[in-house]
């Protein structure tokens, strides 16, 4: 998609002036009760033109204008949904509010010997050392603070006159993924009832709804119901109940929008039930797969050279892989036959032509391979193709109804890169005042810490001209590409206003886009911290999404320990969907690039607490050893492709591809012979199940209920617009057989299994079920 400045600009003209209505749902603003918060407009609306807010019974608002502000609060005794009415070039909208009571916990920390300060640090406030300290007003050496908390799980630990201590009155703990452990502390629902909306039909006449609550149809007034199409509410006559049944009369103006309805009681607000009016490809629908180039497949031999250097082991020098590479297996179907529809690239950037020492111990050298040390803003690197090899591979995968993501590095640059050496005042410094070095200080300098002294961090803060360089070179990319959005390295480390700036650059291209028929770009990014931090960053003036590592971090420890509750990932997922929306696109995950691979700790070359999960893999030949070990990957696999957001296979994990931590886990990709007959049969299952996602509406885009997360069990249903898909998951070593009562409007007269087509027993409500040890069950109702 190429297009002159000048018409993209023009097309960005004609698209705003031709509909006053935001670019997509807004997610509700969450809000503290009582507390008022103060949100970008430009985060909301990049669009603000003519805009003005009024107030609810609920919530207050106040918008300034001139700086681009909206200030929000909450009424001091309200909990639930509320709608803060706008206007914008004279037509009405919405913007959804929710507000929550936070519950108190006491942290006390018993020191054991005389300290002078304690604080905790954990992912409530994103690790930080200052924020939250402890005091001991007595003297005794027992320190305490309250911090009030959502509902949820946490990872915590104390700090103890700087250096990290855990909790040792709370035995609840789990590895940290950089050789240590963290406390585990999990804050119970206020609410001891459940509500939930499933959706049960959408018909060119109506959209229907059930209410429940604690999994029982209840009755709802027309008062209790929210209903949106897009922004826009719904007209009252529009919208009619009957007991517990709420019914949207659908009109064609909804044709190609989202209708979004929610029903509130009692200070409780069910999600929004979302339902999309149209077929079209969305973001919903992708399935990503993740592939690092030099490690994927070599097709062309005269550019596989590896840096020569006497000190870069093999692992961490290049391999061959490129672009033609990546052609070639596409030509020959390799991701038609796995379902895939997205493929995420590496970053392609040319890479620096030398090897360099990492900082911190053991000092090992490393090359480029990865594609993270970019020397050049244009070049596509040199080991991998040219431009016009990927603008083949990406033409080919748009021939083939698939889209690519791109990698784009714009925290940091490598110092031989032209910008670093021309404009040495677009970057921060590497030494601190206090003597220290700037160096992978993650939490406490996160805008302005550097990776590598070799690896300059841009300051996008104190340097306009390096932001405004930046994001035009990324808006290049895109434009001479034809690449359909970004993977985005390092978030947290750089801050929203690159992000805005950029996005609002990009509308120009979506402009284009979606005027010939194309979804707008997708834009998903890289942050570990707490979900206030990287929501932060996921607005529609900013991110679509992001990796969901909370949940990721949640579901390997459910899934790799034995004692481990179902009960536990439910609980993180249901607090996804409170943060994100059940309609969220954000990314899920088994493995990537930076984390050890599933398969290590499945099949025990790595325990769940490793101590250095990156030194084994240095130190031992990790293989899978009990062939028993791929049944639990299939597991979390089937878990992850049945579950919302966008699932991302990471490269070999369709075969069960094991490997410690970074380099290990970028081991070259395998094919034909070279994959044992049990990766063979993974792989035939894992396509299984991604074409089962692919064709099933309700795995993509419907609902997820709960219907029993207890022990080495977890059932939960996605309820669609066209449809209803059971799946129970069982992570224990024996088969069980249970009963399962659906929820009373779900009654169905039949069920299959979705991948066999086998009658699954079912009268009325109850569902009967055997499901295989490690193993699982989709089932179709009817």
């Amino acid at each position: 998609m190429k297009r002159s400045l000048v018409l993209v600009l023009l097309a960005v003209a004609l698209a705003t002036a031709a509909t006053a209505q935001p670019d997509r749902p807004l997610r509700p603003v969450p809000l503290v009760a009582g507390q008022p918060d103060t949100v970008l407009v430009a985060d909301l609306f990049p669009d603000s033109d003519g805009l003005s807010f009024g107030a609810s019974d609920e919530v207050e608002a106040r918008y300034d204008a001139a700086v681009g502000t909206l200030a929000l609060t909450a009424r001091s005794d309200f909990e639930g949904l509320a709608l803060v009415p706008f206007r914008q070039r004279g037509e009405a909208f919405v913007l959804p509010v929710r507000s929550r009571v936070l519950t108190p916990h006491r942290f006390t920390f018993r020191a054991t010997a005389p300290v002078s300060e304690v604080f905790v640090i954990g992912q409530f406030n994103d690790w930080s050392r200052s924020a939250t300290p402890l005091a001991d007003p007595d003297g005794h050496g027992v320190w305490e603070t309250t911090v009030p908390l959502e509902p949820g799980r946490y990872e915590y630990k104390f700090t103890a006159d700087g250096a990290e201590v855990l909790d040792p009155d709370n035995p609840a703990r789990v590895p940290n993924g950089l050789g240590g452990t963290n406390n585990v502390l999990t804050i119970p629902p206020r609410h001891t009832a459940s509500v939930d909306l499933l959706t049960l039909s959408a018909t060119d006449d109506h959209l229907r709804f059930a209410f429940l609550r604690d999994g029982a149809p209840a009755p709802v007034r027309p008062s209790d119901v929210v209903a949106l199409v897009g922004n826009r509410p719904v007209a009252s006559e529009a919208v009619s109940v009957e007991g517990h049944e709420v019914r949207v009369r659908r009109m064609p103006e909804m044709d190609g929008e989202t209708a979004r309805v929610a029903v509130r009681q009692g200070g409780q607000a069910t999600r929004f039930a979302t339902v999309t009016l149209g077929d079209d490809f969305a973001w919903r629908d992708a399935v990503l797969y993740q592939i690092l180039v030099d490690r994927w497949a070599d097709g062309d031999p005269a550019n596989s050279v590896p840096v020569p250097h006497d000190s870069v082991a093999a692992r961490a020098n290049y391999h061959g892989g490129d672009l033609q590479g990546i052609l070639d297996k596409m030509n020959e179907g390799y991701f038609d036959s796995l379902g895939v529809n997205v493929l995420w690239l590496s970053p392609v950037v040319e890479n620096t032509d030398r090897a360099y020492r990492e900082y911190p111990p053991p000092h090992r050298y490393y090359t480029g391979y990865h594609g993270y040390w970019p020397t050049d803003p244009e070049a596509v690197e040199g080991r991998f193709g040219d431009m016009d090899l990927l603008r083949d591979v990406v033409d080919a995968a748009h021939a083939r109804g698939m889209k690519v993501l791109l990698d784009y590095v714009a925290n940091h640059t490598h110092e031989e890169h032209p910008y670093f050496q021309q404009h040495r005042d677009w970057f921060g410094v590497l030494d601190l005042p206090d003597g220290r070095k700037n160096l992978r200080l993650w939490d406490e300098h996160r805008l302005t810490t550097w990776f590598e002294p070799y690896l300059p961090s841009f300051d996008f803060e104190g340097s306009e001209e390096a932001l405004q360089v930046m994001t035009d070179n990324a808006v290049w990319w895109i434009e001479t590409s034809g690449a359909d959005g970004f993977r985005h390295d390092a978030v947290k480390h750089i801050p929203n206003r690159f992000w805005r700036t950029l996005t609002r650059k990009l509308r120009a291209v979506d402009s284009v886009r979606v005027a010939e028929g194309e979804p707008p770009l997708y834009q998903i990014g890289e942050t570990f911290g707490s979900y206030d931090l990287i929501a932060s960053y996921v607005t529609p003036g900013q991110l679509d999404a992001q990796f969901n590592f909370n949940l990721y971090d949640t579901a390997k420890y459910v899934f790799l320990d034995p004692d481990a509750d179902f009960a536990v990932l439910d609980a993180e997922m249901q607090k996804t969907l409170d943060v994100y929306g059940p309609d969220h696109v954000m990314g899920t995950l088994m493995d990537s690039h930076d984390k050890a691979r599933f398969l290590a700790y499945a099949d025990g070359d790595l325990a769940r607490d490793a101590a250095d999960d990156k030194e084994i893999g240095w130190l031992t030949d990790i293989a899978v050893d009990d062939p028993a070990s791929y049944r639990r990957a299939e597991l979390y696999l089937a878990y992850l492709l049945t579950t919302p957001g966008v699932p991302t296979i990471y490269y070999g994990d369709e075969i069960g591809m094991t490997g410690a931590n970074d380099p290990d886990n970028r081991r070259p990709m395998r094919f034909g012979d070279d994959v044992t007959p049990d990766e063979r049969a993974l792989k035939e299952d894992v396509a299984a199940l991604v074409r089962l996602r692919r064709e099933r509406e309700s795995l993509r885009r419907g609902g997820f209920h709960t219907l029993r997360a207890e022990g080495d069990l977890w059932a939960y249903l996605r309820a669609g617009a066209e449809g209803r898909t059971l799946v129970v998951l069982n992570k224990g070593d024996a088969p069980e057989t249970f009963a399962l009562d659906l929820p009373a409007p779900l009654a169905s007269r039949a069920a299959r299994d979705a991948l066999t087509g086998e009658a699954v027993s079912v009268a009325g409500r109850r569902v009967t079920l055997a499901v295989p040890s490690v193993g699982y069950r989709v089932v179709d109702l009817d």
